[in-house]
């Protein structure tokens, strides 16, 4: 590296994360902390208050979610056709903050789960545009702490939530409306803010247009380091399951009923804390190491919640497993951004979301199955070998990955 450019990245380095992505991170920490707020307590509210069936709200959830993987990938695809990213990305957040009111509004278990799925529809739209925006945005240079301070303000907003949902259920003596009302202000914020301070940086005119969005050959522009972190993800992800299981562990073990979301809670504060420091680091030196030491911790949750018998030891499983989400989900959208062309980042966050959303289900499928045939243990041992698994998979794609790209 010549002098004049070791002046230039010292010198972009020296201005920090731009404000586009600081914009960004509060758009995703306020809308979090209005689903989350609304999240918490939904299944409880269709379960008490519609006399809605377990089995139904499990039905609705997994729909919903299907529904935000699928539409990511299409939403992705349209942003790099349209060369356009920040109008996906508020469309999407616009959805999901007008079915906030209908929320406290229903009376029918069937509005709920219209509100449900617009809402996911919503996220959908946004998730790839988003992620592919601050790759745009972040210089090359800051892309591991820009990655890392979104999902950090966004993993904020994953606590505050539910805490600001127990404490209002509390001040309101259980009334389900008035916590659904107050979560509409986040929501409605959320989307002002990315309308008034997200400024789309212009398409580099060496960027060529993108034609058929999501064609085969298109797809092969992605490259091979691509598409084995694509393959890595995969099978990381059949090893950290759904979150459900951390929580009926935690009862299992004798966690009364109305301090289950201290839960997600340790979990989210463990991944906000550590997001964005090893973002940075991740700037720093080798990203594969990281990700490494990532699928160690994993490795060390899974076993201590498996051999856990008292709650401190579950809540020390639970934050290893939010310091292992703080080390690898932010590299992972870095390394995206890293091995995807610039102009097929937006398809490239839809194919990867996509394929780790289907891994994500079939990972509670398997965890659910063993859960009930054998027990918790071998829930988490099973987890464990994924985890080994994956991290010997991350060998052959050390080297197969290529320099980062500097567009």
């Amino acid at each position: 590296m010549d002098k004049i450019t070791e002046k230039t990245l010292v010198s972009r380095a020296r201005h920090g994360i731009p404000a586009g992505v600081w914009a960004l991170g509060f758009v995703s920490m306020l809308m979090d902390i209005s689903s989350e707020m609304i999240h918490a307590l939904l299944p409880v509210y269709m379960v008490t208050v519609l006399g809605t069936s377990t089995l139904a709200v499990g039905l609705i959830e997994g729909i919903a979610e299907a529904t935000a993987s699928i539409t990511k990938v299409f939403s992705g695809a349209l942003s790099d056709w349209l060369g356009k990213r920040k109008f996906l990305a508020a469309l999407g957040y616009g959805l999901a903050a007008f079915t906030k009111p209908i929320f406290p509004l229903a009376s029918s278990l069937e509005w709920l789960v219209a509100a449900r799925f617009i809402d996911r529809v919503g996220k959908g739209i946004r998730g790839a545009p988003r992620d592919a925006l601050v790759a745009d945005i972040a210089p090359p240079e800051l892309r591991g702490a820009s990655f890392g301070l979104r999902q950090s303000l966004d993993t904020v907003g994953a606590f505050i939530g539910p805490l600001l949902a127990i404490g209002l259920m509390w001040l309101t003596a259980d009334h389900f409306q008035t916590v659904f009302w107050i979560a509409v202000i986040p929501a409605f914020l959320s989307v002002a803010l990315i309308l008034v301070a997200v400024k789309e940086p212009e398409r580099p005119k060496e960027l060529r247009k993108v034609r058929m969005p999501l064609h085969r050959a298109e797809l092969r522009r992605l490259g091979p380091a691509y598409w084995w972190i694509v393959a890595v993800a995969a099978v990381f992800t059949l090893a950290r399951f759904s979150e459900a299981f951390l929580i009926l562990h935690a009862q299992s073990i004798g966690l009364p009923l109305a301090l289950v979301p201290i839960v997600l809670v340790l979990m989210s504060l463990a991944y906000s804390l550590s997001a964005y420091p090893i973002g940075t680091l991740s700037d720093r030196m080798d990203r594969m190491t990281i990700l490494i030491l990532g699928m160690i911790l994993l490795i060390l949750a899974d076993l201590t919640l498996a051999f856990a018998t008292t709650l401190l030891g579950i809540g020390i499983g639970v934050v290893l497993w939010g310091l292992h989400m703080g080390f690898t989900q932010g590299l992972f959208a870095t390394l995206i951004a890293e091995a995807a062309p610039g102009e097929l980042r937006g398809t490239a966050y839809g194919m990867f979301n996509l394929v780790t959303g289907l891994m994500l289900l079939a990972a509670s499928v398997i965890a659910g199955t063993l859960w009930d045939a054998i027990g918790p243990q071998a829930t988490f041992l099973a987890g464990v070998a994924f985890a080994v698994l994956t991290t010997l998979g991350l060998l052959p794609v050390r080297g197969r990955l290529k320099k980062p790209r500097q567009v």
